[in-house]
């Protein structure tokens, strides 16, 4: 099976994170916005650690250096959580130290 080429639409256009919500929008006018809590890294960084994000893969992707987080539209809007996520919901841990 071969994957389909990314819609060019599905580009990152924005993001703007709160203390508990992550919003994406994208070329095609779409904003997609997922909990926080999905993405552990992001939810520990501080608020200048959030701000520093820059478009990467082409487009379709999201990275933060200071924080080594890296996420894709794909994954978005697939509602993939960070791996991390899943782990800590399991084990009942707190999301936040």
């Amino acid at each position: 099976m071969s994957a389909s080429a990314p819609n060019p639409g599905e580009r990152v256009k924005a993001v703007q994170l709160t203390d508990d919500r992550l919003s994406v929008d994208l070329q095609d006018g779409r904003t997609i916005v997922v909990p926080l809590s999905w993405y552990p890294r992001l939810l520990r960084a501080s608020p200048a650690q959030r701000a520093n994000w820059q478009i990467a893969g082409d487009g379709f992707g999201i990275h933060w250096p200071e924080v080594e987080e890296d996420l894709s539209t794909e994954g978005l809007l697939r509602g993939a959580r960070s791996p991390q996520a899943s782990h800590l919901m399991r084990s009942n841990k707190p999301w936040r130290q």
